[in-house]
């Protein structure tokens, strides 16, 4: 890989040592711009959105399709990065991120999220099926245009019509397999944009200072902690209550619906203790077992586990 898009001090080459550690840290840092921990959880939400969908799919193609889900996600990721770089540069936890760095240079950052865009939308397209590329298509510029560019910087709600970006997942899975949408994959895209508000809230609660530092109008900033733990608990309990949907009208079997019983009790125990909680009101809490962060942690083993269960719950009934 060419060094023209680093902007990384030059390292001493004299040793194959050296010059290993140089292309490791510069292959960490391409990979970084994807941002592979949200990845594991969208690719998670697309593999089951193609377990559950009736039909069979080639392994080899199932395989493809997840990785053209995968390959897209970090495309949408980079390309954030690039437009982001402004204010990640101005929070704590965002300002080691590759551009603001100084590692990458934002113009090979945007080309490298286009080419990877594109890439995984004819990939998908030709290894499935077009409705399951162009879903993925809008997915990509769902995420970049209207939360990344219009919604982010302009409104406290741009986590809630935005969350519509990381819902598309399964849908794309189900579609990868049937070439078409049905109620079950629309149900868990509810599921996972009800998810959304809640899940990104709880870190902002205690990221707060870093998005006002930054100019980053997310609730906590605009209306305040005690408004924002008061939505946390609304979403939350529209969130249980649509996640036991799909077993109530008998698209998911009894596996799901305990399941999506046992983790939304403990949800609305985590929300619970979000909305009693006092010393996220001040923005300073730094204590690793706070309401806010306990629940932001919960919430994606919630999500996963929940998931998982629909999946499991597939084979066995």
């Amino acid at each position: 890989m060419s060094d023209a898009g680093l902007l990384v001090p030059q390292v001493a080459r004299g040793s194959d040592t050296s010059l290993a550690a140089y292309r490791e840290a510069e292959l960490r840092d391409w990979l970084a711009l994807l941002k592979p921990r949200v990845m594991t959880l969208v690719v998670f939400s697309g593999l089951v959105g193609l377990i559950v969908a009736p039909g069979h799919l080639h392994p080899v193609l199932g395989f493809t399709a997840v990785l053209a889900i995968a390959v897209a996600s970090g495309s949408a990721g980079a390309i954030n990065m690039w437009y982001d770089r402004d204010i990640d540069a101005l929070m704590r936890r965002t300002r080691n991120r590759p551009i603001p760095a100084g590692r990458i240079e934002p113009g090979a950052a945007l080309g490298y999220g286009i080419t990877l865009g594109i890439g995984a939308v004819i990939v998908m397209g030709l290894a499935t099926n077009w409705v399951a590329a162009g879903l993925l298509a809008a997915s990509i510029a769902f995420y970049v245009f209207v939360y990344t560019i219009w919604l982010k910087r302009r409104t406290p709600q741009n986590i809630v019509i935005g969350g519509a970006a990381g819902a598309f997942p399964p849908v794309i899975g189900w579609a990868a397999v049937t070439g078409s949408v049905d109620f079950l994959p629309a149900l868990l895209f509810a599921i996972i944009f009800l998810w959304t508000p809640p899940h990104f809230w709880s870190l902002s609660l205690y990221a707060r200072n870093d998005y006002q530092r930054a100019g980053v109008p997310m609730l906590p900033v605009i209306a305040g902690p005690r408004e924002t733990r008061l939505q946390i608990w609304r979403y939350t309990l529209a969130l249980v209550a649509m996640s036991l949907v799909p077993w109530a009208l008998g698209r998911a079997g009894p596996v799901y619906g305990m399941a999506a019983a046992a983790l939304g009790a403990g949800y609305l125990v985590y929300s619970w203790r979000v909305l009693r909680d006092r010393q996220d009101a001040l923005g300073v809490s730094q204590t690793r077992d706070a309401p806010a962060r306990a629940a932001f942690r919960y919430s994606l083993m919630y999500l996963a586990l929940l998931l998982a269960a629909l999946a499991v719950d597939h084979f066995v009934w």
